[in-house]
């Protein structure tokens, strides 16, 4: 109820959540709107007449799958959901499992109204922000003692500082807050019963994102872990899709929950780029071959190139295997030397292969095998541990049920397998994004530029145009060891590069135009923002826009002053072109010699 009332809180403010883990397993969960996935077979219902029909044969992936009908009773449009996720995986077998809720909000605002709202819920002096602990690391600890030998010129080898350092790994260090970790005290209790309160890292001030002092936050002295389970925690966290989606809905008007999630052109993305306007041979020109064959670049869960090779290699068709898609892709030994392998050589079908937990509870329920013998081995294989035998799971129950061999032998090698509720939210989310892909590209590229390329955007490179864009693509790809940074800025360029090759530009960076952070569309072209300009932050961009909706700026020298822009940033603007009807100073000259 607690997560119900958070999630309706957002909602009527125009926000979407999605969930994270198992919460989706739960029709509870899905009748009380805490999430959008529908855990039930899948299923028609008429919204109007009530009539229903449920697909109980494993014949359909999933409802959005289904065909478009017409109620046979009263003729409206019928509903198509249902995923097919045993409740199992949310509260164990025999409801024994501690469930955990965990959400995502829009990062930034509303995630940051969402933990306000916490304290109107239950009052401020029950709800806290979970603390942290950060223990000493390996290398850290070596390195202590290391210094300290050398301190009192002592004489000791490296296996001998090796053996002093373990014994100091995880001390604590220093301490801090969880970043989406609500504690809430009972209303009857005291919170010193659970743990006493500090400040995180004794930081009694702390200054907010326009500089002013504020009073530090309060968090609990012990961390998370060691109060979990006797105090209820609210894992409210922050994601940039649900924010995507509100910036899309924003600039186009468009209701993203109206979406259908069998859009022909929209799951043709997925298999090829036709519906963006171009061809593969044209996106290999510009950013190499990996990934080129699909459209998928730029969309949350499908844009990295390791996913879009995936893509290629089994070009999905409908969404109950876009969600297959995301199990493999998040999942630890499932999609190489696995799952990949069977499909590619004819043995399983992709709709077949195991890429969730809940795949396996399915598959051997289907051949016979006991409900809790099926759930067991779930637990088992997502969590590593195989086949185990000298339980009531091992592989003789499974091989007595003709399970087929290469069932048995993928599980042996799966590590870590993603709960499909938690998929169903995420191929949810970036389906949306992608509609909005092929029916508003600017909108699209200009939500996709402010929010995901954020403090990545190269604008030196990116503003100058496609070749620009193609050779530095060209020069990180041929580095031995690229930096984090560098492949950052090469999944932004990708991104530029099919903008320009659909068709569409950016405009220059305006000192009279552009926004503070966000890209705004303008005559059927892109503007940049100020933080777009290398070594300017968001602070200084605010600090600009602030100035001169006061007044316009009449020189480099008023931009300094009120724009609070430092001479190097000055210099870059020039570079840039933004500055050419600026003069130096205020002076005026009356006289010329």
């Amino acid at each position: 109820y607690i997560a119900h009332k958070l999630v309706k809180h957002s909602n009527d403010r125009g926000y979407l959540v999605g969930s994270r883990g198992s919460v989706g397993s739960s029709f509870v969960a899905t009748m009380a709107q805490i999430t959008e996935v529908n855990p039930l077979e899948p299923h028609y219902v008429c919204l109007n007449c009530h009539w229903s029909h449920f697909y109980t044969d494993n014949s359909v992936g999933c409802g959005f799958d289904l065909p478009n009908k017409k109620c046979p009773k009263c003729g409206n449009e019928l509903n198509k959901d249902g995923h097919n996720i045993p409740f199992a995986v949310f509260l164990g077998f025999d409801g024994d499992k501690v469930p955990d809720i965990d959400l995502n909000f829009s990062s930034g605002d509303d995630q940051a109204v969402a933990h306000k709202y916490t304290e109107e819920l239950f009052g401020r002096d029950n709800v806290f922000r979970a603390g942290t602990i950060a223990g000493i690391q390996d290398r850290t600890a070596f390195g202590l003692v290391k210094k300290y030998a050398e301190n009192r010129q002592l004489n000791v080898n490296d296996i001998f500082i090796e053996s002093l350092s373990s014994d100091i790994v995880g001390v604590k260090r220093t301490t801090g807050q969880h970043p989406a970790g609500i504690m809430v005290c009972p209303r009857d209790m005291d919170i010193h019963n659970f743990t006493p309160l500090q400040y995180a890292a004794n930081k009694k001030h702390e200054k907010d994102e326009d500089g002013n002092i504020i009073p530090g936050t309060i968090t609990t002295h012990f961390d998370y872990h060691s109060i979990s389970g006797r105090m209820l925690k609210l894992d409210i966290l922050g994601h940039d899709d649900p924010k995507i989606i509100r910036m899309l809905q924003d600039i186009t008007g468009v209701d993203p929950l109206h979406i259908p999630f069998n859009e022909q052109k929209v799951l043709s993305l997925f298999q090829n780029t036709d519906a963006l306007g171009i061809s593969s041979e044209q996106l290999e020109k510009v950013i190499g071959h990996k990934g080129v064959k699909v459209g998928a670049i730029g969309l949350p869960e499908y844009g990295t190139p390791f996913v879009r090779v995936m893509l290629e290699d089994t070009k999905p068709k409908n969404f109950s295997e876009l969600v297959r898609i995301s199990g493999f892709s998040h999942g630890t030994d499932v999609w190489l030397n696995n799952a990949k392998d069977l499909i590619t050589s004819g043995k399983v079908k992709l709709e077949e292969a195991i890429s969730t937990r809940d795949d396996i509870m399915n598959y051997l329920m289907k051949h016979g095998v006991d409900a809790l013998v099926s759930f067991k081995t779930m637990e088992n294989v997502r969590k590593g541990k195989g086949l185990e035998k000298g339980n009531s799971n091992n592989e003789k129950y499974i091989r007595e049920a003709n399970v087929p061999e290469w069932f048995i032998q993928s599980c042996k090698k799966i590590s870590y397998l993603f709960p499909r509720s938690h998929a169903v939210a995420y191929v949810m989310m970036a389906f949306r994004i992608a509609w909005f892909k092929v029916y508003y590209p600017l909108a699209f590229y200009a939500s996709y530029f402010t929010i995901r390329a954020e403090g990545s955007f190269n604008s030196l490179i990116i503003l100058k145009g496609l070749e620009a864009q193609r050779k530095e693509i060209l020069r990180i790809s041929s580095l031995e060891r690229p930096t984090n940074v560098d492949k950052e800025n090469a999944t932004v360029i990708e991104v530029a590069a099919e903008m320009y090759l659909r068709g569409y530009e950016f405009l220059p960076i305006s000192l009279t135009e552009s926004d503070a952070y966000e890209f705004k569309i303008v005559d059927g072209k892109l503007l940049p923002p100020f933080n777009c300009i290398p070594a300017l932050g968001n602070q200084v961009a605010k600090e600009i826009v602030q100035a001169r909706e006061e007044a316009p700026f009449t020189s480099k020298e008023d931009l300094k002053k009120r724009g609070k822009v430092s001479q190097s940033v000055i210099e870059t603007m020039e570079e840039m072109k933004m500055l050419e009807n600026l003069p130096d100073e205020e002076q005026i000259n009356l006289f010329t010699f």
